[in-house]
């Protein structure tokens, strides 16, 4: 197996074209094309479904790409670590993460970790999509919803249940739940994917519809209205920490529930070895959310 062999599979993947992996080695297509043939014949497998519009993965090739990229990060750092002009962690960083915690909390931590880190490059993807980190050649995945089972690694970087919050101003106007019921009652501004509020009773997680006259398929949005009065709104802690240390929101509790406890959690690749990259990113995320 050769190691450029490697990198070629990688962008190919990544891309899903050989012109725009060949234009991203400074190759030629036919290049590309024969080098990911000698790979293939190395393994004894098919690695890419090739036709005249574009390239996937096989089964065989989506099994082998966390390896590949293991070999490949391995090497780079081998390189760094006994580099005479070694300077923090290298390579480019693939970050996917929700993009409400994202705007929050991810893209302030960037300048200084790229300040410290001269050698990194950072690829940030907000989307409130549960992606393939794996297929999609990422190095975390940031996630806040109650974790499936998976063959990823985990790690939680911090408690973030759910809130149910409102203005003071339309509190002034309409009172405040109660209990559970009582939701009924008030104007509800919910995200367009979320139809139904969830809480914990006992110790099972307990859901009521929510059916109000706004949805927004981001928390900004939905966050925004709330501010202004509009309605009830069910967020996460860290969607709306600084509103609430501001007075702009206001924390409600029910009787009969309790809020729904949530995480933050650092999802990644589940192989041995963690680029340098990856432990400086999640260690700075972990010490801006504590």
């Amino acid at each position: 197996m050769n190691l450029k062999e490697i990198e070629i599979f990688l962008q190919v993947a990544q891309t899903g074209s050989l012109t725009q992996a060949a234009h991203r080695l400074d190759m030629s297509p036919m290049s590309v094309s024969r080098r990911l043939a000698a790979l293939e014949a190395s393994l004894g497998v098919r690695l890419l479904h090739r036709t005249t519009r574009a390239v996937s993965l096989t089964p065989e090739g989506a099994e082998f790409m966390p390896y590949a990229r293991t070999i490949l990060e391995a090497e780079q750092s081998a390189r760094v670590l006994f580099s005479s002009e070694r300077q923090g962690a290298g390579g480019q960083l693939r970050v996917t993460a929700p993009s409400g915690l994202g705007q929050r909390i991810l893209v302030p931590l960037i300048p200084t970790l790229l300040a410290e880190n001269p050698e990194m490059k950072v690829d940030l993807q907000l989307s409130d999509e549960v992606v393939d980190i794996v297929a999609q050649g990422f190095d975390v995945a940031i996630r806040v919803a109650p974790l499936r089972d998976s063959n990823l690694i985990a790690r939680k970087i911090a408690d973030n249940p759910r809130v149910l919050c409102a203005a003071p101003a339309y509190l002034q106007r309409h009172g405040r739940p109660n209990r559970l019921a009582d939701l009924a009652r008030f104007t509800c501004l919910r995200l367009s994917n979320v139809l139904q509020w969830t809480f914990c009773n006992d110790g099972q997680t307990t859901g009521i519809s929510i059916d109000g006259r706004f949805s927004c398929s981001s928390v900004e949005g939905v966050r925004t209205l709330c501010k202004a009065g509009l309605g009830l709104a069910q967020l996460t802690h860290w969607d709306i920490r600084e509103e609430l240390r501001r007075g702009e929101l206001v924390a409600l509790e029910l009787q009969d529930v309790q809020p729904q406890a949530l995480a933050v959690w650092a999802l990644f690749p589940s192989h041995r070895y963690l680029p340098l990259r990856v432990g400086v990113f999640l260690d700075a995320l972990m010490k801006a959310m504590r």
